[in-house]
């Protein structure tokens, strides 16, 4: 049988084990390079460094494994503009609210992974 037409060939011996074979190799092959894409794609990597003069706690939320926070304080002497940055896995990656710190302020920014996603892979603060 032709596996792209569909037909058959009449009369001798029966083709298409071939195709067959090389068809399982690419399937196998496919198979291979997805989980290797899909285990690269989740792994979590180090999180980025927290700008200067800037100190602050990252995490999920308590309840909410898809909402993450950055709760940050201003150490140094300029205004200071931060917002936490979520990698969420299969669904797009999130920007939280941009917080303004004058200094000695404390703020925090929250973001929201899509529950299409594995959830929270990685979280950073952004300058």
């Amino acid at each position: 049988m032709n596996l792209l037409t569909g037909t058959r060939r009449k009369g001798g011996r029966a083709v298409g084990k071939r195709s067959r074979t090389v068809l399982r190799a690419l399937a196998a092959t496919a198979t291979v390079a997805l989980a290797v894409s899909v285990t690269s794609a989740t792994a979590t990597a180090a999180p980025a460094a927290i700008p200067p003069g800037l100190s602050c706690d990252t995490g999920k939320h308590a309840i909410d494994e898809y909402t993450g926070f950055a709760l940050c304080r201003n150490n140094g002497s300029q205004t200071q503009t931060f917002w936490v940055h979520l990698v969420c896995g299969w669904a797009p990656d999130v920007d939280g609210n941009h917080v303004t710190l004058r200094p000695g302020e404390s703020g925090q920014s929250t973001a929201h992974c899509g529950k299409i996603g594995t959830g929270i892979g990685e979280i950073h603060v952004r300058p």
